[in-house]
């Protein structure tokens, strides 16, 4: 089970959540809170897997509240106001709701952290790799109710379909529930390269380049302009595939 609370001012926006959680089976709800240091009290006593957390909060806002966590659960940030978003998304958060959303997107959030928690046989979901750290190996990805296991060797590149990501290799390609920058953090940048904002490659796999086309087997991928410099000075001077 994974436990979790409510950090959320609005009785109406409480019932909706209290709701929807209560129609996952695998989360666990422990507490409701009104603003943020009621939280913060709870918190140092009861540790919790997830957090669903408004932004605009008595007292002290979300983001304010984020900052000050020192052993900070996965979050799910929840919000009348869009503005947000990136701001949240650079603290990590998991996801962020956008009031009002449907049990559907609500799920597609929560999917991501239960996906992390059953997913104990991943490395690769364990441990953040820093520049220059060994990688492992390989990695298993969720594939409908099974576990794929993909050697990170074989991976070609990952396409981007906004809170999803399109893993292709020579054999296939696998729908995952991650946002590239998941895979950004991940895999080694000795060889994984972000061409464009919806495409990291493997440059071990690339055929040829041409002008601003990245050309990989059949596939031919766009180099974003902001993304090329990078990509010509670190990868092909002296690249020889």
């Amino acid at each position: 089970m994974i436990s979790c609370i409510i950090i959320e001012d609005q009785p109406p926006a409480q019932r909706i959540l209290k709701k929807y959680i209560g129609d996952v089976n695998k989360l666990d709800l422990k507490g409701t809170f009104g603003d943020a240091l009621a939280a913060l009290e709870f918190l140092k006593t009861n540790p919790v897997d997830l957090l669903f957390l408004d932004i605009h909060l008595p007292k002290l806002s979300g983001i304010d509240f984020l900052k000050i966590l020192s052993q900070r659960p996965k979050v799910i940030l929840t919000t009348a106001f869009p503005d947000y978003a990136l701001q949240g998304y650079e603290l990590d958060v998991i996801d962020y709701l956008l009031k009002p959303f449907s049990f559907e997107r609500f799920f597609k959030a929560v999917s991501k952290v239960i996906y992390e928690e059953t997913t104990t046989v991943s490395a690769v979901n364990q441990v953040p790799l820093e520049k220059n750290t060994t990688a492992p190996e390989f990695l298993f990805i969720k594939t409908g109710t099974d576990f794929q296991k993909i050697e990170i060797a074989a991976i070609q590149f990952i396409k981007s379909i906004g809170d999803y990501t399109q893993v292709f290799t020579k054999t296939g390609k696998h729908l995952v529930s991650h946002p590239l920058k998941y895979w950004l953090e991940r895999l080694p940048n000795k060889h994984f390269c972000q061409i464009h904002k919806s495409f990291l490659i493997n440059v071990l796999h690339v055929d040829k380049v041409s002008g601003n086309v990245v050309y990989m087997g059949i596939e031919n991928l766009p180099i974003g302009r902001t993304y090329k410099e990078h990509f010509f000075k670190e990868y092909l001077q002296g690249f020889s595939g």
